[in-house]
């Protein structure tokens, strides 16, 4: 029994450098995105459901919708942490070092623990100066307030099941990694009608059935890595801080840090301006479609995700031609995603607006806004292709630039400045501008980058003969 499970590992890890691209790309893409999708009902469900309460539905969803960016710097710590260790312990399995990898996994877990104490005292004394400083107003501030002091809480349950579930996905166990995430969203789905409408805990229910959901999620992550079946294993004693290993994580890690928490700054900037420039019916668009935003990009970013352990692991292993391969076949799918699903939000805005809310006015001027907000989404397929590319590879450097273009070079300038000439649309008008400029320069910048890194794999690593078809 102990010897098949060993070989069972093995071949599992032996895949990600063998078997044929295609079928291993959809084995690893599809799980991933599932989980990504299921992952992002957390917020959405809970927002659908504060949404649709009688009375003051619409003003409750907006205040929940302020702590968006709370919620996303939690997960940006974690990203920080997971996303910067994983890619490094895939391309140490593709070297056969086990030791090293579970080091960094270690060292990743350690940096979680001490980053969510951190967090969670932080925004709790805090919160209420920086809620306000969010865009809340004195209708909003009470839900608001009420959501993120319980979700708090569970702080350290988000980020285990977030930042380590990547070091599961990344050693080519993707339907694992899957069902971490399904088992903490389907308790959370069914625990929200009973929080909010049975116990009648309205916005509290739905913070109270996130952190249970993400504690069960936590577990399971935890009891997997410690398991016999897990390629690396989280030991105790790789969890004490190592300088030169949290460098090596810090060094990846900022660029996906910088991503997801600047989605905190953008967040301030737009609610704030769509505050001062048109009111809360205006802040309540921007909860809506920021989580239609979300589905648009979970697909992208799910296929992603699945797909960077086949470039880290072939990467470490010097085959070039798996690491081009899988490249182009993430490109095109990435960029097919967001064509379809930002296009239905550009053509047919009503189809995403209505899920949300009942208050037709709000319904009314989320679809007016939409087709301009998401227009430059519908390419923006390119952008996480390459980025998540550069993530793989260890490109640490080039992909803190990307990571700070779109949003702190770009989106909150011209967030500040187009609506001194153009009122409220202009808020709305920055994210295409932003987008459009963005995704141009990085596939520029990545043209560039990658024949380097080609060469530079050609003088290095011994290229491995593999075939894949």
């Amino acid at each position: 029994m102990e010897h098949t499970k060993q070989m069972k590992k093995e071949m599992n890890e032996r895949r990600l450098g063998t078997e044929p691209l295609g079928r291993l790309m959809v084995s690893l893409a599809v799980p991933a995105v599932a989980a990504q999708l299921i992952n992002v009902l957390y917020n959405i469900v809970d927002r659908i459901y504060i949404g649709h309460i009688a009375g003051y539905g619409d003003v409750a969803l907006t205040g929940v919708g302020l702590t968006f960016p709370i919620i996303t710097l939690i997960s940006a710590f974690s990203a920080f942490a997971g996303m910067g260790g994983a890619p490094l312990a895939s391309i140490e399995l593709g070297k056969k070092n086990i030791k090293e990898a579970e080091q960094i996994l270690g060292n990743s877990a350690g940096m979680i623990a001490v980053f969510s104490v951190i967090l969670m005292i932080g925004f709790a004394v805090f919160k209420t100066p920086v809620l306000y400083a969010f865009g809340a107003s004195e209708a909003t501030i009470g839900y608001a307030e009420s959501y993120i002091e319980i979700y708090l809480i569970g702080t350290f349950f988000v980020q285990i099941a977030v930042g380590l579930n990547t070091f599961i996905s990344g050693q080519g166990e993707s339907k694992t990694a899957m069902l971490s995430v399904v088992i903490g969203a389907v308790l959370n789905i069914c625990l929200d009608p009973v929080m909010i409408f049975g116990l009648k805990l309205g916005v509290r229910g739905a913070a109270l059935a996130t952190i249970i959901s993400q504690a069960v999620s936590a577990a399971w992550v935890i009891r997997f890595l410690i398991s016999k079946r897990s390629v690396m294993k989280l030991r105790l004693g790789n969890m004490r801080l190592r300088r030169e290993v949290v460098k090596r994580i810090a060094g990846l890690g900022i660029s996906p840090f910088i991503m997801q928490s600047t989605e905190s700054m953008v967040s301030i900037t737009l609610n704030s301006g769509l505050q001062n420039y048109g009111g809360d019916l205006y802040v309540g668009t921007m909860s809506i479609m920021t989580s239609i935003m979300q589905l648009i990009l979970i697909p992208v970013q799910g296929i992603a995700q699945g797909v960077q352990p086949i470039i880290s692991y072939n990467y470490g292993a010097g085959d070039q031609k798996r690491v081009k391969g899988t490249f182009m076949r993430l490109l095109a799918s990435g960029l097919l995603g967001t064509l379809i699903l930002g296009g239905a939000a550009v053509l047919a805005p009503q189809i995403y607006a209505g899920i949300f809310t009942n208050n037709k006015e709000l319904i009314a001027l989320t679809c007016q806004v939409m087709p301009v907000y998401f227009l430059g989404i519908t390419v923006f397929g390119l952008q996480s292709a390459c980025q998540s590319t550069f993530l793989a590879l260890g490109q640490a450097k080039v992909s803190l630039f990307i990571a700070l273009l779109r949003k702190v070079l770009l989106l909150i300038p011209l967030a500040l400045i187009f609506p001194r000439f153009m009122g409220v649309m202009g808020i709305y008008r920055a994210e295409p501008t932003a987008d459009i400029i963005s995704v141009t320069t990085t596939c520029i910048l990545f043209a560039i980058t990658m024949k380097r890194v080609l060469r530079d794999m050609e003088e290095k690593i011994p290229v491995v003969q593999d075939e894949a078809k």
